[in-house]
């Protein structure tokens, strides 16, 4: 006989079954309502913390142009690629990818890697070009990442290398204006949030906590055209005379400003690592002295002629050729000029006159002269680097002291020094203050912008002096001539100290001077140091020189001839 279950054993089990799955659904709350309100804030960093973070934005540096816009310094993006060693550290066969990739060596990169296994950070390849970091990331190499920056790239090479400097691979200034001017031209890296996968890369950007201030531009005065111009110019006779080195400077007699300023030998800033001779990074235009030579002759006769004891043809007895200054004697290279005005002193470029003419007014006034043309002052462009010359102030001259002075030896001074004297005399007696920078760096103590240092009258007997110096018809020479304009200057040949004083066959050629003569618009002044082989004068290595950049700059200034011989020329030759 069978028997009847009681209908509460299925009820009960009804009523078990809900009570479980009341229990999980109250679970189910608890924990929804602990994640989204008890532990909230907790779960929500640590899930920030595994994909948010907080990247640099970098800032390019300042461009550098010249006058006209021309770009000498620019910025280019980049990437580099790092890694985090403790996610790369234990899988050989990643680090094999990443070095093959790069071209690395896999040993050295295996052991950089261990030797970093403790930190998070480390550059593998800095400055890539972006396409090629692409394929680079594309791999999917755990640990492995890039990070944007900018790269320097100066366009014009090896012409402009000694005066814009360079940066480092950090982007901070190293040389020339790069480190004058780094404040400037440096920009200040903003900062942005982003969100990341887990294999670092960018997923989302959430938003910018800080603005990148790129750097400010610097426009330079000098003109690339003219720059390139005399680069050639002495690059061509600096390989030709097997020089040691040369520089130009060529000025804005107007301004001050500098048109352009070259060296040799120089380099490719791209390439430093070539680099053998670290000299070819100074800017030698600045940065090197020498004693100027007869080029200081001009100063010598405004000297003369502010004491009033000369005028342009006051004579001089030079026989026979020299002269003796207490123990010692100033010669004129074996030649004897005779009975020659204060002119025919400078054109013959006479040590002999130019000592007589010291010795009767004195050392005063000839230091005088110097120091208010800017001899022994500091020029104060910012260049890095840039040196000041020296000017003697004895407390007691001697004789000789006086005499070699006169013509350039027992003092010093750099070529962009002896262009802004050179300045003074083709404005007429103005003195402005040298600048890199185009419209000025800057006035002069005071607040002035230009101040007058010589007397017009005088200084314009003193033009007419320098200009017969390059005249074939007033006894000069016709090396530094240009065609279809009138030019003037000084030549200048020094001897160059040795370890046992002055060296028989070294020299420093020389030639300074400014076009046009009758309405200056540029000086040039060229320096040839130690040039070989037979012809070492001033007249012979740095006049022709001078008489091509002074041509050329004529013509990229627009600067029409002078006067009607000139024109006539001019449509002679044209036809």
């Amino acid at each position: 006989m069978s028997k009847t279950v009681p209908p509460i054993t299925g009820t009960w089990r009804l009523y078990l079954v809900l009570t479980v799955l009341l229990l999980g659904v109250i679970a189910l709350v608890w924990k929804v309502l602990s994640l989204n309100v008890v532990e909230r804030d907790f779960l929500q960093g640590q899930g920030d913390a595994r994909t948010l973070r907080t990247e640099p934005i970098m800032a390019h540096r300042g461009m550098i142009t010249d006058r006209n816009g021309e770009p000498l310094a620019i910025s280019s993006p980049v990437k580099s690629i790092w890694l985090n060693p403790r996610e790369i550290a234990g899988n050989p066969v990643h680090i094999e990818q990443l070095a093959d990739a790069l071209d690395l060596n896999v040993e050295d990169l295996s052991e950089s890697i261990a030797n970093n296994a403790g930190r998070e950070f480390m550059y593998v390849q800095r400055r890539m070009p972006p396409l090629e970091a692409d394929r680079v990331l594309a791999l999917g190499i755990d640990g492995v990442y890039s990070r944007q920056e900018y790269q320097r790239y100066y366009p014009q090479g090896e012409i402009t290398a000694q005066l814009i400097g360079f940066s480092n691979i950090d982007d901070e200034g190293q040389e020339g204006l790069e480190l004058a001017y780094d404040d400037w031209l440096r920009g200040v890296p903003g900062r942005q949030q982003v969100m990341k996968d887990r294999r670092g890369r960018i997923i989302r950007e959430l938003n910018t906590l800080e603005q990148a201030q790129p750097g400010r531009a610097l426009e330079l005065s000098i003109d690339f055209r003219i720059q390139n111009l005399a680069y050639r110019e002495l690059k061509a006779e600096f390989v030709q005379r097997q020089a040691r080195a040369a520089s130009a400077v060529v000025l804005d007699v107007e301004t001050g400003e500098v048109l352009a300023m070259v060296n040799q030998p120089s380099f490719n800033p791209h390439n430093r690592q070539s680099l053998g001779d670290f000299g070819s990074l100074r800017n030698r235009a600045v940065t090197d002295l020498f004693e100027p030579g007869s080029t200081i002759k001009p100063f010598t006769a405004v000297a003369a002629l502010e004491t009033g004891q000369f005028n342009r043809h006051s004579l001089l007895d030079t026989s026979p050729g020299r002269i003796r200054v207490g123990r010692d004697s100033v010669n004129d290279r074996g030649n004897d000029y005779g009975e020659i005005s204060l002119e025919q002193v400078i054109v013959k470029s006479s040590n002999v006159g130019t000592a007589l003419t010291a010795l009767q007014i004195g050392h005063e006034p000839l230091r005088d002269v110097l120091q208010r043309v800017g001899f022994g002052e500091g020029i104060a462009t910012g260049f890095p680097g840039e040196q000041t010359g020296m000017l003697p102030s004895h407390r007691v001259w001697h004789d000789i002291e006086t005499a070699t002075l006169s013509f350039g030896y027992g003092l010093s001074t750099t070529t962009l020094q002896l262009a802004q004297a050179y300045a003074v005399l083709a404005s007429g007696g103005i003195f402005r203050q040298v600048s890199l920078l185009k419209g000025g760096g800057g006035g002069l103590p005071g607040g002035q912008s230009e101040r007058r240092v010589l007397d017009e009258g005088i200084t314009r007997e003193v033009q007419a002096m320098l200009e017969a110096v390059v005249d074939v018809d007033r006894g000069g020479f016709d090396g530094a001539s240009v065609p279809f304009y009138r030019v003037a200057g000084k030549t200048g040949t020094a001897r160059v100290v040795g370890a046992r004083g002055y060296e028989a066959n070294l020299t420093n050629s020389m030639f300074a001077g400014y076009a046009p003569a009758d309405d200056p618009r540029i000086v040039v002044v060229v320096i040839i140091n130690e040039p070989q082989g037979t012809q070492r004068y001033g007249s012979q290595v740095a006049a022709p020189i001078f008489s091509r950049i002074a041509a050329g700059a004529m013509r990229l200034l627009e600067v029409p001839p002078q006067n009607d011989d000139s024109l006539n020329q001019l449509r002679l030759t044209a036809r």
